[in-house]
Formats: C-alpha cells, sequence, structure tokens
C-alpha cells in the first residue's frame, strides 16, 4: 500500500535556513550523489535544489557558461629566450591560460579537439 499525505487546513510553504541549504548542496556535490534520492531523502523536490545549487554557483562567480576576459597585447621582440613564443606566433598556435594552467593548441587542431580542451580546462 503506498503512503498518502493528508494536509489539513492551509498550506504552507517550509522555509529552508541557510545551514540546511548548504546542508543540501553538500550532500548532492558527494561522489555518486544523486540529486533525486537526496531530495526525497529530505522531502523536498529537485527542482528547488537545482535552483539552489544555480544560485550558490551564480553567488561564488562560477557560472556554467560564460566568457574568458581576453587580452590582445603586441607580440615582444623575439629574443633567446623567447624562441619558442616567437615559433608559436609564426606557426598559428593559440595559448590559452586558465586556472593557472597553460595549454597551447596549434591552429591546423580539429575544432572538436580545442572543444574538448577548453571544456577539460573550465571543469
Amino acid at each position: 500500500m503506498g503512503r498518502m499525505t493528508v494536509i489539513t487546513g492551509g498550506e504552507r510553504r517550509r522555509r529552508w535556513s541557510a545551514e540546511d541549504r548548504a546542508r543540501i548542496l553538500a550532500a548532492i556535490s558527494e561522489p555518486g550523489a544523486v540529486v533525486a534520492d537526496v531530495a526525497r531523502r529530505e522531502d523536498i523536490c529537485t527542482s528547488l535544489v537545482y535552483k539552489w545549487r544555480r544560485a550558490a554557483r551564480r553567488e561564488e562567480g562560477a557560472a556554467t557558461f560564460g566568457f574568458s576576459p581576453v587580452i590582445i597585447a603586441a607580440a615582444p621582440a623575439p629574443t633567446m629566450s623567447r624562441d619558442l613564443a616567437a615559433q608559436d606566433a609564426a606557426s598559428g598556435v593559440i595559448e590559452v591560460e586558465l586556472k593557472d594552467v597553460r595549454v597551447r593548441i596549434g591552429a591546423g587542431a580539429a575544432s572538436s579537439v580545442i572543444a574538448a580542451t577548453l571544456k577539460a580546462l573550465r571543469s
């Protein structure tokens, strides 16, 4: 037999404290956690958990999709220590630096390789 909840009186909205939200968001961040399972355990709608997660990411400034700043600078004069940079500029190499990681992508690389590389850097 199924479980049924009968609400008598006026329906009310639950208020979740910041600590409860943080606890639930921490639970879905654990390796192997399933949002639906955590939401069911906490008796909360999964869409609300996803909404909280989006809001938390927005507050952290870590938007899922966004743009990175691009700085275009004049190429420095080639010197002995900058031979590699001069070779890269001459051969059409794109250099991407994100999160203290620098990746060089050749101009002849396939777009799928470039997209996969940038996606890996973003996560």
